[in-house]
Parts: structure tokens; sequence; C-alpha cells
């Protein structure tokens, strides 16, 4: 009787063993099962992650892209806007120049050349004196034109400056009256006098207006005609 139950226990024990591991097995499936698709589910999550980080760091380039091409744009832009403005500024102040520098020629006259002698009234008689307080040199001689056979014509020259000035005129007689100019054209004052016996000539020289007369006193130089 006691080795029948001993042999029973045996087998109850080995029974118990089998089972035990069968459930072990069973829990270590169930734990694979569970353990496997949190795997996976981490992988899938990574590789996302990792698509989402790749997207977001494409975008952040290309927004960066267009900010640096908007900054190159509105740079360009601001640079040729200076350019076009300095380039209209500088027109515009050569033409103020311009302008300035042509009312100022219009309000200021320029002065005329000054006159030097005219080789034409070289071979003219000379008649050397003083004119005021200051010594010329009078060359005086007939026009050319037929038609007017009393005109004569010339130039005299102040001894100290150098400076010259025509008359034209009449002579009469022994009366001589002439006007001056000295640029040409613009008549400066009238001379009135009378040649004497020897060829000399006295009167005076007036402004325009026959005021401020001058006397002038002059005699012909040796060597020369001293009729006109």
């Amino acid at each position: 009787m006691r080795a029948r139950f001993g042999k029973q226990d045996r087998c109850e024990g080995k029974a118990h063993l089998c089972a035990g591991g069968a459930i072990l097995s069973v829990l270590c499936s169930l734990v694979l099962l569970v353990l496997w698709p949190r795997s996976v589910w981490a992988q899938a999550a990574t590789a996302v992650g990792a698509a989402i980080g790749q997207q977001a760091d494409d975008a952040a380039g290309w927004v960066a892209h267009r900010r640096s091409d908007a900054a190159s744009l509105v740079g360009q832009s601001a640079s040729d806007a200076a350019e076009t403005v300095n380039r209209q500024a500088t027109d515009a102040a050569g033409a103020i120049a311009r302008q300035s520098a042509d009312a100022a020629a219009v309000a200021v006259p320029r002065a005329p050349a000054p006159l030097v002698p005219n080789p034409e009234f070289a071979h003219f008689p000379r008649y050397a004196g003083m004119l005021g307080s200051r010594r010329i040199v009078l060359r005086l001689g007939k026009k050319a034109d037929a038609d007017d056979p009393t005109g004569v014509h010339g130039e005299y020259q102040f001894v100290d400056t150098g400076e010259v000035v025509l008359v034209a005129g009449d002579r009469e007689g022994d009366v001589l009256e002439i006007e001056e100019s000295n640029d040409g054209t613009t008549i400066t004052g009238n001379w009135v006098g009378r040649f004497a016996a020897d060829g000399s000539l006295a009167g005076d020289r007036m402004n325009i207006d026959d005021s401020d007369p001058q006397p002038f006193a002059l005699r012909p130089l040796a060597g020369i005609s001293s009729t006109p």
C-alpha cells in the first residue's frame, strides 16, 4: 500500500511539473507577443519622427532661403533707388549751376576785350599831346568813302596804359567834330576842336551829354603830314 502511494505521488509530481512547464511556455509566448508589437511601434514612431524632423528642416531651409532672396531683392532695390536719386541730384545740380551761370552772364554783361591799334591807321598822320592830364597819341585820316568827303576816322592811345579809343566824325575846314568809342560800338564821348595854321589841334573832349569837358592840345609829329 505504501509503495503504491509512493508511485502515485511520483506520477502526480511529474504531471504537475509538465503542467508548470506548459504554463511557463504559454507565458513566455504571451510576453513575446506583447513585446513584439511594442518594438515595431517604437521603430515606426522613430521613423515618423525622423520624417517630421526632416520636413521641418526642409521647411526651415526654404523659409531662410526665401528670406535671403527677399533681403537681396530689397537691398538691390534700395541700391538702385539710391543710385537713381544720386544721379538725379547730380543732374539737377548741374542744371542749376548752368542756369546760375547763364543768369550771372545776363545780369553782369561780360566786359568787351580791350581794343588794340588798328594796322589800317598806322600810316595816318599822328598828333601827340595832352588830353586833360594824360598824354595821348592821335592817328587821324580821311575816310576812303568818296560819298563822305569830310569824313575822318582813326584812333588815339593813352601813353600810360596803352588803352586804345576809336574816333570818327567830320572835318570841315579847320573845325573838327568827332565821336569816340572805347569798344567800337558804344559812343563814349565827343570832341570839338580846331586846327591852327601850324597844324596843331586844340579843343575839348566831353561826355556824350556834353558834360565834363576836358581840354586837349595836340601837335603834329615831325615827318608825317598833319593834314588828314
